[in-house]
């Protein structure tokens, strides 16, 4: 029985693709990786559904019309079961202890979340060129909503370093008790929006050092640009988390410096 369920949401990546699912498949705790092809136009369904033709580990769905890594990562986590959730994005990759050291953290800490810094590699790099997301974590530490969302504004982190681009071990229990998921209409931090919200509904959330998931950096990603949509949609998140009654003063003042900053 698998313990995770590695998600991937695919639109487009036919030339990523491959590596992405090996590195899922190589893991060394048991795992089943679920894609959805975000009706691509290219050969991206079809990679996809030649994996699962030779390994049972690998399931493969089509979403009728193109709604985004949201709805694609909702979808993935409706048809599939293992008790945590690990997202892959369809251009990046992880090194095969990854989830075995990140399992191993949360069942040692009770953790409903546990992020690793992540290595970021630009495309066409040497592996030896890698360098670390956040930079300045050690050991592991845990987070609280205030310094989650503190964690996110450009203005402390500086540009393309927020935690909101983590990719954590995600509890499928916690997510299912609370009733969350990816919203929707956002395209663009849909993984920020998230978190903050099950930051906010009490997650216990580890941040550690790198444990092997391998970013890797393409000039003119999207997750690089800002469309006008996506500043709408974060200061509508930011507005309907800053509507709770109970939140302390630090992630209030954190909320309204995000929503500042869309």
């Amino acid at each position: 029985m698998a313990q995770v369920t590695v998600i991937i949401a695919a639109f487009n990546a036919e030339a990523t693709l491959d590596a992405a699912i090996a590195s899922a498949l190589a893991q060394t705790v048991p795992v089943e990786v679920v894609i959805v092809d975000d009706c691509s136009t290219d050969g991206t369904l079809t990679v996809a559904k030649a994996w699962a033709d030779r390994d049972p580990r690998v399931c493969v769905f089509s979403q009728p019309v193109n709604s985004g890594p949201s709805a694609a990562r909702n979808r993935a986590i409706a048809e599939s079961d293992a008790p945590w959730i690990a997202v892959l994005d369809s251009d990046d990759r992880m090194e095969p202890d990854r989830l075995a050291s990140l399992i191993k953290l949360a069942d040692s800490h009770s953790a409903d979340f546990v992020a690793d810094d992540l290595w970021k590699l630009l495309e066409g790099a040497a592996p030896t060129e890698r360098t670390r997301l956040l930079g300045d974590v050690a050991g592991v530490a845990t987070l609280s909503a205030a310094e989650f969302v503190a964690g996110n504004l450009s203005a402390r982190r500086g540009g393309r370093s927020e935690m909101g681009f983590l990719k954590p071990l995600m509890s499928r229990k916690f997510l299912e008790l609370h009733e969350l998921s990816y919203a929707n209409g956002i395209r663009l931090g849909e993984d920020y929006v998230l978190y903050a919200q099950s930051l906010m509904k009490g997650a216990r959330f580890l941040l550690t050092e790198p444990a092997g998931y391998l970013a890797i950096v393409r000039p003119g990603s999207l997750s690089g640009s800002h469309p006008t949509e996506a500043h709408t949609h974060h200061v509508e998140a930011a507005r309907a988390m800053l509507a709770a009654h109970d939140l302390s003063r630090d992630l209030r003042q954190a909320l309204k410096a995000h929503q500042l900053e869309q």
